[in-house]
């Protein structure tokens, strides 16, 4: 008896839509009125390194909570990179990575602690 199998291609296609559900409002890349979600792209592209809360450090990745880059300097390191982070310009569009930037400025106030 043969057994058919699905080629790659629908398995990966399979893989990446299952569970993709956007009706959890941190995961949507858009709020209801259409603006860009900072929260869900910025887990979406930079947690990898940052980690969720802006803290983990992987790769050389600067603690975000510490950082006193200005919102213009840390939008120039968002969009064009910086040492080995790569830079989004050509990923997001420009409200997307305002909408990055203004979740990483937040960062520093949710972690009041995190300043010496």
């Amino acid at each position: 008896m043969r057994r058919r199998l699905l080629p790659l291609p629908a398995i990966v296609l399979l893989a990446c839509t299952a569970g993709g559900s956007t009706e959890d409002p941190v995961m949507a890349e858009a709020h209801p009125d259409g603006t860009p979600n900072g929260t869900a792209l910025f887990q979406m592209h930079c947690t990898l390194c940052h980690g969720k809360d802006g803290r983990l450090g992987l790769s050389g990745a600067k603690d975000l909570t510490l950082s006193v880059l200005t919102r213009d300097e840390v939008s120039t390191v968002v969009a064009g990179g910086k040492g080995k982070m790569v830079g989004y310009r050509n990923v997001l569009k420009p409200g997307e990575l305002d909408a990055v930037v203004d979740h990483v400025m937040a960062l520093r106030s949710a972690t009041p602690s995190a300043r010496p």
